[in-house]
């Protein structure tokens, strides 16, 4: 039925290769624009499941508090930025970025400025600094005043018309009665003024507040035993140091990536802006946080990764040209890129967005369509040529021969990859559902267009292979019929006159000594697999791209100048948060935490791993533990809401512990975080939650880093392989013997990773399923070969021999234009995109050549029945070959499964 439905295609593309042409080229254009739409996201639902408790509770977070924090960093001497002019600029930033634009007023900027963008969009939910924090201390004490000097008055005029009655009647005059009533309003106003006294001494405040009255702004913010310009520590939230402030800007929830976008945008446009330099102390303002650094750092990826594609594809063009020796040359990489454009635009098409993993999924697929179209053109040629030039009988040959064995092939290698599903990792698992979409839209690919081209452009069909054909060969010549190209042609010949003789070479090794050559492959297999355990994995963000990526220098500009470079949050969640039993294990968990990673008000953030950040218990920490519930709820309500709001809701039933935490890898993160979780131990009734990105980036890196987790992945996939090729072949000999140099590339690719100390990362770290992806498409391809070769009735030497200058030849061709053009990633500035394009080359080149040269002893040791058990082989019986020698028995009639002519194929 394969063969028939093949037959059926590869015919059809063959009878009308224009139509079948045209009909991909629609796809692909199709393809393009919608894959054009796509946009790189690093949504927190790409790292963790949805079902996952972190996620559910970051979630939680974000729609009762906002979004991660983007910081604007403002960076000037306090003495400056809060006893002068540049206070009210601050100020106004701070309104601008809040989005508020009172009726009837133009905001700064204009109306197509950003403050009136922020003011039309509405992206944040709470913005506070400095400059907020202390106007509505100003008014909250103004109005407070007010309220008080209201009561006093009302007293006053209280005591007066009692002292009137009073006097009244005792019989005393109104005149006199009036004395007395003016005597009691007084004292009621002395002791007012006695109270409102004492108050300002008690506070030092000396004046009427003013924002504008630097008096009362130092005694607000001032300590006065720490050095001059020094803010008190419970002000941490806004004055980290003495030289700095921070305005926190919350998102509103559930913004699109594109919304988000656009509000960081904003954000730092408004900042920019001439209305809020800082001219007293000549400061200045820096945009970062975490939303800030994921898309810029998603941004600087993507666009160095297209760009370093591009380069690829110009490589893997002139390496084909020079490597492929068969018409069109080209035209395997013509498929390839059809075949990804069509992927990525059905990726778009399902709704679905561009993360990290699916980014690295291009070079993967473009180099397995490659290895496709190779494999199906190189054997198509082989058979024109057999068939003297009968493209039609070529066709069925192929697939009856050569087709079913690529697609075997490309099924394996996708259920290797299909594993990656079982991964906890959205964005690991949908990078597996992506490439097994690409693998089966590159075989079909290479099927249809790949037949229809060399139908198309066949000269008996086609005078000199019409237009298309011309197009191809001249894309070709101008790779390589130039000068340059002559050159490197040249080079090209000697290079694959000098791969074919350590190819034989190798080959008469393993057919001398297989057993020997097998006893070393799993010696050296077995030091990889113990190796891979231990294996580095690198997750430091600052390490893992370049140090001058204006992002990550941003955000160590806030750590040099705050102490941290995040936030992680506790929700806690309860009808009883107000309750002094709760409000103090609060503060005991929050205090032991920060003294137990190395914070203390004294010294401040300093090396501390986590420092304090705004909190619920920063409203009354003073005297908290003599408060009745009572008490603490009416300190509560008198904290403005545009504070409060921040740390628990209006109903009073969800509250947040912040803390600040250091940039650092995400392994050490991960252990952060589990320590944070051990000491949690909140009172009855209470559930508290970690939360936040960085929570759930160190946990999706925990998942994937895991070695055990790794080494789990591999197994499956190599049990995915085999119950692939079990269902394909129906012979366990010939399903599982491929499998043995497959499982022995996984160790021989860990050792030579721990040899070259080249760490993993968390886009390299999936890749072990690439060897086994690789492997299986080499392995398989020949050791089918092998077997057509055999059944044609050759020795078991001459069938190797035979299989090695055929389907090895084309092998070799598409191992090493893959090879080439991920070796151009090595060349980004960008480590991470660095370390993957070397871990990758490496990856291949192993598959290459452990297959090349121990699957041709396994071969031989199986037919002999020294690897696999007499009970395990099937079908099989002694035949009289060439060297005398156990061989594959040829069948009664002789097929003519395939030709003995050497050449380039499947």
């Amino acid at each position: 039925m394969v063969v028939r439905g093949l037959t059926a295609l590869m015919r059809g593309a063959a009878r009308r290769p224009l139509a079948a042409s045209v009909l991909v080229a629609v796809l692909v254009a199709a393809g393009t624009v919608l894959a054009l739409q796509l946009r790189p996201t690093a949504a927190t639902e790409t790292l963790v499941g949805k079902s996952s408790d972190s996620y559910e509770a970051t979630q939680r977070f974000y729609e009762r508090f906002g979004d991660d924090a983007v910081f604007v960093l403002v960076r000037e001497d306090l003495k400056y930025l809060a006893l002068t002019a540049d206070l009210q600029r601050v100020l106004g930033l701070e309104g601008c970025l809040s989005g508020n634009r009172p009726a009837g007023v133009v905001p700064r900027g204009g109306e197509n400025g950003p403050c009136a963008r922020l003011a039309r969009t509405k992206p944040t939910k709470v913005v506070f600094g400095p400059g907020t924090f202390l106007n509505t201390a100003v008014t909250q004490i103004a109005e407070e005043f007010g309220r008080e000097q209201q009561r006093a008055a009302e007293r006053g005029a209280s005591a007066a018309e009692a002292a009137r009655r009073l006097a009244r009647s005792q019989g005393k005059s109104t005149a006199e009665a009036r004395r007395l009533g003016e005597q009691a309003r007084e004292l009621v106003n002395a002791e007012f003024t006695r109270n409102l006294l004492l108050l300002a001494t008690k506070y030092g405040v000396t004046s009427l507040p003013q924002l504008n009255n630097p008096d009362f702004v130092s005694n607000i913010i001032f300590d006065d035993s720490r050095p001059v310009g020094c803010p008190k520590a419970r002000f941490a939230y806004i004055l980290p140091s003495c030289t700095t402030a921070l305005i926190t800007v919350r998102l509103n929830p559930g913004l699109s990536e594109g919304d988000k976008q656009r509000a960081i945008a904003d954000i730092r446009a408004a900042v920019a802006m001439p209305d809020w330099r800082l001219e007293n102390g000549k400061g200045t303002y820096v945009v970062t946080g975490a939303p800030v650094v994921v898309a810029d750092l998603t941004d600087a990826i993507t666009d160095s990764i297209i760009w370093l594609i591009v380069g690829a594809l110009a490589v893997m063009a002139l390496t084909l040209a020079l490597v492929f020796r068969a018409r069109l040359r080209l035209l395997p990489l013509v498929v390839a890129l059809a075949a990804t454009a069509v992927t990525f635009g059905v990726l778009s098409l399902v709704g679905a967005s561009l993360t990290m993993a699916s980014i690295a999924v291009l070079p993967i697929l473009i180099g397995l369509a490659v290895d496709y179209a190779i494999q199906l053109h190189a054997r198509l040629e082989e058979e024109r040529r057999a068939a003297a030039g009968d493209l039609d009988r070529a066709i069925d040959r192929v697939a009856a021969a050569g087709a079913p064995t690529v697609v075997t092939a490309a099924v394996a290698t996708a259920a290797g990859f299909l594993v990656l599903v079982l991964s906890p990792v959205p964005m690991v698992r949908g990078f597996g559902i992506l490439l097994v979409l690409g693998i089966a839209l590159a075989l079909l690919a290479a099927l249809v267009l790949g037949t229809a081209v060399l139908a198309g452009t066949d000269g008996r069909r086609l005078p000199d292979g019409g237009p298309l054909g011309a197009a191809l060969r001249g894309a070709g010549e101008l790779v390589v019929d130039n000068p340059v190209g002559r050159g490197v042609r040249r080079g090209g010949g000697a290079l694959r006159a000098r791969a074919a003789r350590i190819g034989r070479r190798g080959l008469a090794l393993a057919t001398a000594r297989p057993g020997r050559v097998v006893a070393v492959a799993l010696a050296v297999a077995v030091a990889g697999w113990a190796i891979d355990t231990g294996a580095e994995v690198e997750s430091d963000i600052q390490k893992l791209v370049p140090r001058d990526l204006p992002a990550i220098t941003d955000l160590q500009a806030l750590q040099e100048s705050t102490g941290v470079g995040g936030e992680i949050d506790v929700v806690i969640t309860s009808d009883r948060l107000t309750d002094p039993a709760v409000v103090r294990w609060m503060t005991s968990y929050q205090d032991t935490l920060l003294k137990r990673f190395g914070y203390s008000a004294k010294r401040g953030c300093g090396k501390a791993e986590l420092c304090p950040a705004f909190s619920l218990p920063d409203l009354f920490r003073s005297g908290t533990a003599n408060r009745s519930r009572a008490q603490i709820e009416a300190l509560l309500d008198a904290v403005p809401p545009y504070f409060s709001q921040g740390v628990i809701t209006a109903d009073k039933r969800t509250a947040s512990l912040a803390f600040g935490i250091r940039l650092m890898s995400l392994e050490r993160q991960q252990e952060v975080i589990d320590l944070m979780r051990d000491t949690l131990d909140p009172p009855a009734g209470v559930r508290a939650e970690l939360a936040g990105l960085p929570v759930l980036a160190a946990e999706a890196n925990a998942a994937v880093a895991s070695p055990w987790r790794r080494a789990g992945t591999l197994i499956a996939g190599l049990v995915a392989v085999a119950l692939v090729l079990l269902v394909a072949f129906r012979d366990r000999r010939r399903a599982l013997v491929p499998l043995v140099p497959i499982a022995f590339a996984t160790g021989w690719s860990a050792l030579i990773l721990f040899l070259t100390r080249i760490p993993l990362n968390p886009m390299s770290v999936t890749l072990g399923a690439l060897v086994i992806a690789i492997s299986t498409e080499f392995s398989v391809l020949l050791s089918e070969r092998y077997r057509q070769e055999r059944l044609a009735g050759h020795p078991p030497e001459e069938a190797l021999r035979r299989t090695y200058a055929s389907t090895g030849a084309a092998v070799r061709a598409s191992g090493i234009t893959a090879i080439a053009g991920f070796a151009v990633l090595v060349l980004s500035d960008i480590r991470m995109l660095r370390d993957f394009g070397a871990v990758t080359v490496i990856d291949l080149t192993v598959s290459l050549l452990g297959v090349l040269l121990v699957l041709p002893a396994v071969l031989l040791l199986a037919e002999r029945g020294e690897l696999v058990p007499a009970r395990l082989r099937r079908g099989t019986r002694a035949g009289a070959g060439s060297t005398g020698r156990p061989r594959i028995p040829l069948p009664r009639r002789k097929q003519q499964v395939a030709t003995a002519t050497p050449g380039e194929g499947t």
